[in-house]
């Protein structure tokens, strides 16, 4: 079950030689069997006082994985949704997390921070391991691990020199290959190259367009150099480049009553294009008694998105977006040896990020029509009225006044609204810059007691710099006249927020027999940063154009300084902030073949991201800090393997109950605005049972050249989950199996998968959509049954 990975050291051969002498009998930890230099960690990561998640090479590959949505299915209290597409890469733990702005878990690859969440959800290749770190980490990670961190860790060239080449193909016209080499150039340096290339045929048709609603394509390549110069210095060099090409956002109307999900039917193809690259300098070197590691890292990160946000056949509103991301960040971290008592680690971080956004909104001609009505609607009404209530002068009883006045009315041409909504263009400047100053302090109070106690103040700014307008032309009748109006409004500003936290840690850790099991308990507080939420200024402009439909002239509305100012808050957050109380215990049995891993948790979030009605000053919706939740629950995971290591076996299970503390919402209704009161609703998007299974029966065969044969199994679900904050619309409790056929033929290994075996038709994501006046829901529909073979070649 363990992958022998490491990062350069001047110990290599000697601890790979080791390794080969390791009890056979026992599971041992990914980190355990594997030399791997950590700039922050003191121990190995379960003899942390962490809850946390280590997922091989190995299982990734006979559980059919290829990114990080995959791997979230077999960590506890860990989801990441599959949204329609790359672009999106919504993470919930614990309760918390988002599906815009600010992310609630971080991602470390190969030590390097990826910044924004447009650049975290990518496709695996050459991966050696994954570490899931629960519970905030915020004290050496800083902002925007709230709910926890992943390592996504790459195969060494130093301790694993090799060349593999993997073919795949599957049901659905999907097709995979791999192309991995990894050169030992001498005691000192190593190199590796590796490149994939995938495509998805997909499964779902679009009814209107007749078109591959969800097909992919995707390709990349990386390159990693690892130079030891001497025994007591490394430099680590990696650059991964990425393309993706998706039909995007493939959502079918959801029935709610029945549940009932059906094909996508939009009047626009949903489509995503990105182009990633992450790049990392990593060198360390020992001075005296302490270490120095310097981390460097540059990431670019141009998209396009074009989507249907009215998700119907209908020509409502189509939205488009070009994002361009550069990145740098910068990080030194200095720590003592691991002699003694006291053992620190201390450090400063910065990152410097510049997103621009060309965002425009394109208002076609179904919504023009449904303008046109709702601007027609009221001045007829009122105009019936006026005339109703003069006949009803005139001594008229009033059902007969009414009806007179209608037919006077139509007699006279009627009331007829002719609107055009212009396109909407947005063009949005967000730079954030990010410092952290940090320590953490680790004393061994005795041969089995530790404490550690940390400290970071986090300081974040960011500036918005927006150019953005609408213009609403209309052509009304009354009664023969005729007169055309012009309603515009341009909005361009700029403004700058800034937060800054201290984030402590104390965590005790028990070491309760030789084989180092434990106990530990941790307090920590964890944040997500505030910002300035783009898409509201599209809701924004329409509201001023609405609230100016009854004018009887052209106007090009001004604004003050004050709107200025009321458009700021109404588009900026705070950030959010956590206490999380964790009990656990990383258990590993005195036979050694069984590892057992629980934590029990309390997490208490305040100033939480919510969005609500700006009723104030009339622009729509907007994100704010006016709620507050708690979330408890536990996870348990179990791994181990019996019966002369034939049988490798895992099982985990997550219980999560997220609640809303505090959480008033403002609702249009048709008596007006309504508060509505959500204290004690499910946090939506929050699973409150995650659970999965695995197993691996190992035959060996005496049937040359077939050297063995490996039958797999795995079961995995969620419980039900929330769709809305009030708990009205839903996905039921689903489960998942999967299975697998290696057949081992020594340098050649052909693995036959199956996906989804019951064929779950479940939603995987779910959303609300106003944008006909009537709230209808709109589902991802999840991957059906699947089958598919991969042949891998070791050279």
């Amino acid at each position: 079950m363990a992958t022998i990975t490491s990062s350069a050291t001047p110990s290599t051969e000697q601890a790979v030689t080791q390794t080969t002498a390791l009890d056979s009998s026992r599971v041992y930890d990914i980190d355990e069997v594997t030399v791997v230099r950590q700039s922050k960690d003191r121990f190995l990561l379960r003899r942390q006082p962490i809850s946390s998640t280590m997922l091989s090479a190995a299982e990734l590959d006979a559980a059919h994985v290829t990114d990080l949505r995959g791997a979230a299915t077999f960590v506890p209290n860990f989801v990441m949704p599959k949204y329609g597409s790359r672009y999106t890469s919504a993470m919930y733990v614990r309760g918390i997390g988002s599906r815009v702005n600010s992310p609630a878990v971080g991602i470390y690859s190969d030590g390097m921070p990826l910044i924004g969440k447009s650049a975290f959800n990518t496709r695996f290749h050459d991966i050696a391991r994954i570490y899931v770190m629960r519970g905030p980490q915020g004290t050496l990670y800083g902002l925007n691990t709230e709910g926890g961190l992943v390592r996504i860790y790459t195969r060494n060239p130093l301790t694993d020199p090799g060349t593999e080449i993997r073919v795949g193909a599957g049901t659905y016209s999907s097709a995979d290959v791999d192309v991995t080499t990894r050169h030992r150039l001498s005691d000192k340096v190593g190199m590796s190259l590796s490149a994939f290339y995938s495509a998805d045929g997909g499964f779902l048709t679009n009814s209107t367009l007749g078109t591959d609603a969800d097909k992919s394509q995707e390709a990349g390549a990386r390159m990693k150099w690892v130079i030891a110069p001497t025994a007591n210095s490394y430099v680590n060099i990696l650059a991964d480049y990425q393309y993706t090409h998706q039909n995007a956002f493939p959502y079918g109307e959801l029935n709610t009553s029945n549940g009932h999900l059906s094909d996508p039917s939009t009047n626009h193809d949903g489509k995503y294009r990105r182009n990633i690259l992450n790049a990392a300098v990593e060198a360390g070197c020992k001075l005296g008694d302490m270490s120095l590691v310097s981390t460097t890292s540059y990431q670019h990160l141009y998209d396009f998105m074009t989507m249907d946000i009215d998700y119907m056949p209908q020509d409502f509103m189509l939205m488009t977006e070009r994002q361009r991301q550069n990145a740098i960040t910068q990080e030194l971290v200095l720590k003592n040896n691991d002699r003694g008592m006291w053992r620190w680690t201390t450090g400063i971080f910065g990152s410097q990020q510049w997103l621009h956004t060309n965002a425009p909104v394109y208002f076609n001609s179904d919504m023009d029509r449904f303008l046109s009505e709702n601007i027609r609607k009221p001045m007829y009404a009122a105009m019936l009225n006026s005339f109703t209530q003069r006949f009803v002068g005139q001594g008229m009883p009033y059902e007969a006044a009414q009806q007179a006045a209608a037919t006077a009315i139509e007699r006279a041409g009627g009331v007829c609204v002719d609107a055009d909504m212009n396109d909407v263009p947005g063009i949005f400047d967000t730079p954030t810059l990010n410092l952290g100053l940090f320590h953490e302090t680790t004393l061994l109070l005795s041969s089995r007691l530790t404490a550690t106690l940390g400290l970071r103040y986090d300081w974040n700014r960011t500036d918005i710099d927006y150019q953005t307008s609408a213009a609403m032309d209309c052509a009304v009748s009354v009664m023969g006249r005729t007169e055309t109006i012009r309603i515009a409004s341009s909005l361009s500003d700029n403004a700058h927020r800034s937060w800054g936290q201290l984030l402590p840690k104390l965590a005790l850790a028990y070491t309760i027999d030789g084989n180092n099991s434990n106990l530990y308990a941790t307090i920590a507080k964890g944040y997500r940063a505030g910002g300035f939420n783009i898409q509201m200024f599209s809701d924004i402009l329409q509201t001023e154009l609405s609230s100016h439909s009854n004018s009887r002239q052209s106007i090009d509305i001004e604004h003050t300084e004050q709107d200025y100012q009321n458009i700021i808050s109404t588009i900026s957050y705070e950030s959010e902030t956590s206490w999380n109380y964790e009990l656990g215990t990383h258990l590993n049995l005195p036979s050694g073949r069984i590892r057992i891993d629980a934590a029990a948790y309390l997490m208490q979030v305040r100033n939480q991201q919510l969005s609500v009605m700006a009723g104030t000053y009339g622009f729509g919706r907007m994100m704010v800090n006016a709620g507050r939740s708690t979330s408890y629950g536990l996870e348990v995971s179990l791994r181990g393997h019996a019966l002369s290591d034939r049988l490798t076996y895992s099982a985990s299970y997550g219980f999560t109950h997220a609640t809303f503390r505090h959480y008033t919402d403002s609702l249009q209704t048709a008596d007006g605005v309504k508060a509505v009161d959500y204290r004690g609703r499910h946090v939506p998007f929050v699973p409150q049972h995650t659970f999965a299974c695995t197993a691996d029966w190992l035959i060996p065969l005496s049937l040359a050249p077939l050297r063995s044969l490996t039958v797999g199994a795995s079961v995995s679900g969620q419980g039900r989950t929330w769709w809305d904050e009030a708990n009205t619309v839903s996905q039921k409790a689903y489960a998942t199996l999967g299975s697998h056929l290696l057949l081992d033929f020594g340098r050649v290994t052909v693995d036959i998968w199956g996906t989804n075996l019951t064929n779950s038709r479940h939603a995987t994501f779910a959303v609300g959509s106003q944008a006909t006046g009537a709230t209808r829901w709109f589902a991802q529909k999840s991957q059906p049954i699947r089958f598919g073979a991969d042949l891998r070649v070791r050279l």
